[in-house]
């Protein structure tokens, strides 16, 4: 062991720190040591002349094959080079291995998708013909839709519902639903255009249930939408009606409203049905059925409206015939339950009353231009009196004026202007009017006696004695001829008999609700009593007649009542027509 580690010593201290190592150099040191003194001596000059031979031989070999050196080296060097450029090589190949991993990568998945976009084409190419009928559906209802072919467009509707529930995430499905319902909202359009029109019940049916199919509307929205279309198809038919002409206009639109509102009214009870009331119970929401009913009340009031504008332009003298056909068009509608003649009353009334008014205005005011240029001065006519002129005799049937008003001009044209309005007024004479009447001829003959006082005032003293005279007589005629007459003018238009009738009372207890239906004379003689001649009795003559149960009056002869009769007497004052029944 120790001979060992001696050696091992030796060994390191002959290789020296910068030794090269091996097993020459172990064989060589093991030579060595057993190599004696003297041969130990000779090693290094046998080793400087092997050293000598060893270059020598490497010199003539170099000197002789330099060739294969030179060749040598610079194979050597071109393959370091070589491995060079290889290993420079191989390093970029290595940087690049992962983006070539991830390029194929995307080719596997590329080829992934075209596999699979190779797999749809042939299935679609397989079904072809089921895909193109579906992309077709669009195209196929708008055509059902421009053609009227709605019995199809709602199949291809209900067809395409399908498709949207089972394929909603597909977007060529969603599309394709887009489109189908931009052809329903137009399919829609044109049944409610259609409501627009003058179409019949069978046609209307016929909608209704389309669009009860298309399921776009509740029921209260379809009563709605129905009620609007026929309603404005109404509003059209009211506009093409001419306006220049009052009445024209307005016949021509009762028979229009009373046509087709009536057409309607048929249509929606036969399509809809109101079985619940129109009033519902506290709580409750407002039935379906209201809304016609407020339709209908609404058409109604359109229609009084423009009966009230058109009568308030003037219809002439024929006010009775409109009223005839008013009255004709509600009673149409109480056949279904919209019975509005009520309503019409009113209206007419109230005409009748301000053209009666205007009338009597308008004689009063011409009085007044007469009793402007009224002088006395020239004998009356003896046409009163009767002396050498025919007095034509009352005929059955008529209300002869006094003849002792020819005498006065402007008595006589005051009571013709009267008398005209009179006649008017009784072609519509409803009996609420004789209060209304009767107060405007109580003001009337007030201006009247008041104009009667001015001209006394203004002339009285300028009268002479005959003058005189002859305004007293002015004044008797006015109120004992002139009053009693019209006195006897209201009782034709308005029979204490109806009135007592109306009123609810006995015709004898008639006198407890005033002077109705009569003019106060009284209160007119009073102003003119200073003017009268001196009567022998202060009681006043009777003039008017109380009537009887039966409605007949003594001093008034019998008129005929039935509309259109004309009486066979003429009125004997100039221009004044003759009061009938």
């Amino acid at each position: 062991m120790a001979a060992a580690a001696e050696e091992a010593r030796l060994l390191a201290c002959l290789r020296g720190p910068a030794a090269p190592g091996g097993p020459e150099l172990a064989a060589y040191v093991s030579e060595l040591a057993a190599l004696g003194l003297a041969e130990l001596g000779r090693e290094p000059a046998r080793l400087a002349a092997e050293r000598e031979r060893v270059g020598a031989e490497t010199r003539r070999l170099a000197f002789e094959h330099y060739r294969a050196f030179i060749r040598s080296a610079e194979c050597t060097g071109r393959a370091g080079r070589g491995f060079g450029g290889i290993e420079s090589r191989l390093g970029s190949l290595l940087e690049r291995l992962p983006a070539l991993q991830e390029a194929c990568r995307t080719f596997m998945r590329d080829a992934e998708a075209i596999a699979c976009s190779r797999r749809m084409n042939s299935l679609t190419l397989n079904r072809h013909t089921e895909i193109l009928e579906i992309l077709e559906i669009p195209q196929l209802m708008d055509t059902c839709v421009r053609n009227g072919y709605y019995e199809e467009a709602l199949e291809l509707t209900a067809y395409v519902r399908r498709l949207e529930r089972k394929h909603s995430s597909i977007p060529v499905i969603q599309g394709i639903v887009d489109e189908v319902r931009q052809s329903a909202q137009l399919m829609l359009n044109q049944l409610i255009q259609q409501l627009r029109t003058n179409i019949a019940l069978p046609a209307c049916l016929r909608v209704i249930g389309f669009l009860r199919r298309m399921d776009v509307l509740t029921e209260a929205e379809l009563r709605v939408k129905f009620l609007q279309a026929r309603d404005a198809w109404l509003r059209s038919m009211q506009a093409s009606i001419p306006d220049h002409d009052p009445y024209a206009h307005i016949t021509k639109t009762i028979e229009a409203c009373r046509v087709h509102l009536f057409d309607i009214v048929t249509q929606y009870r036969a399509i809809f049905s109101d079985e619940e009331p129109l009033v519902p119970a506290e709580a409750a929401a407002p039935g379906e059925g209201a809304i016609f009913h407020s339709w209908v009340l609404q058409k109604v009031s359109e229609f009084l409206r423009t009966l009230r504008r058109d009568l308030e332009r003037g219809v002439g003298g024929r006010l009775d015939s409109l009223l005839g056909q008013c009255m004709y068009f509600g009673l149409s509608f109480s056949r279904v339950g919209v019975d509005f003649r009520g309503q019409l009353a009113p209206l007419f009334q109230r005409v009748a009353a301000d053209a009666f008014s205007k009338a009597v205005e308008e004689a009063v005011e011409k009085f007044r231009e007469e009793m402007n240029s009224y002088t006395l001065i020239s004998a009356p006519a003896v046409l009163g009196g009767g002396a050498g002129v025919p007095v034509p005799t009352a005929q059955p049937g008529t209300l002869q004026p006094p003849m002792v008003l020819l005498d006065f001009p402007p008595l006589a044209c005051f009571l013709n202007g009267l008398l005209v309005a009179f006649n008017d007024l009784r072609l519509c004479c409803p009996i609420a009017l004789a209060q209304d009447v009767t107060a405007c001829l109580d003001s009337a003959l007030g201006e009247v006696t008041k104009t009667i006082l001015a001209f006394h005032r203004a002339e009285e003293a300028a009268f002479s004695g005959r003058e005189q005279e002859l305004f007293t007589q002015f004044c008797t005629a006015f109120l004992e001829d002139l009053l009693p007459y019209l006195n006897r003018c209201l009782q034709v238009l308005f029979p204490p008999a109806q009135l007592a009738q109306a009123l609810g009372v006995p015709p004898t207890q008639l006198q407890r609700f005033g002077r109705l239906g009569r003019i106060d004379v009284a209160a007119l003689r009073e102003p003119l009593a200073f003017l009268l001649p001196p009567a022998p009795s202060e009681e006043e003559p009777p003039t008017e007649t109380v009537p009887d149960p039966e409605g007949e009056h003594a001093a008034v002869p019998t008129v005929p009542t039935e509309p259109g009769e004309s009486p066979s007497g003429e009125a004997v004052l100039p221009g004044a027509p003759v009061l009938t029944g």
